[in-house]
């Protein structure tokens, strides 16, 4: 599983001039699934982003957690996080998960931080042609994988 996580101070996603999903201060997440990937992976890096201190605390330093901060959270499928770009001028996407696998790994995710916070956690669509905004807070951004 690949996660590209930026702090922001908003982020939505529209589906066809519809927003389907807005936050305000917290965290976006663009999610990949791997072919490979499992619900224990997804577990994992889903703690880590609950507890990961990239947030300021009254000294400015990174040292809180979007729980911390009662932050939100935006989670956006992204399979195009597993192109391969290496051959060819026109990326690949053999590693990426096949619909059923990555939507359902995506929900568990989704689900997973909506039982073990309470955040609001919001979300793209998957599947769907999305345009994405975010103002990226800092910039802060880490890439993810497990």
């Amino acid at each position: 599983m690949k996660i590209v996580l930026q702090r922001v101070s908003e982020a939505s996603v529209f589906v066809h001039d519809e927003r389907v999903g807005a936050i305000g201060y917290g965290l976006m997440l663009l999610v990949g699934v791997h072919e490979d990937d499992t619900e224990e992976q997804m577990q994992w890096l889903a703690e880590k982003i609950l507890k990961l201190r990239v947030f300021d605390d009254e000294d400015g330093k990174m040292n809180l957690s979007v729980q911390d901060v009662k932050g939100e959270i935006l989670v956006v499928p992204q399979f195009t996080l597993y192109g391969d770009y290496e051959q060819g001028n026109r990326p690949s996407y053999f590693e990426a998960a096949g619909p059923d696998k990555a939507d359902q790994l995506y929900e568990d995710m989704v689900a997973y931080f909506e039982k073990h916070s309470d955040l609001n956690i919001e979300t793209g669509q998957f599947g769907a042609y999305m345009d994405v905004q975010l103002h990226n807070d800092g910039p802060v951004t880490l890439v993810m994988e497990r």
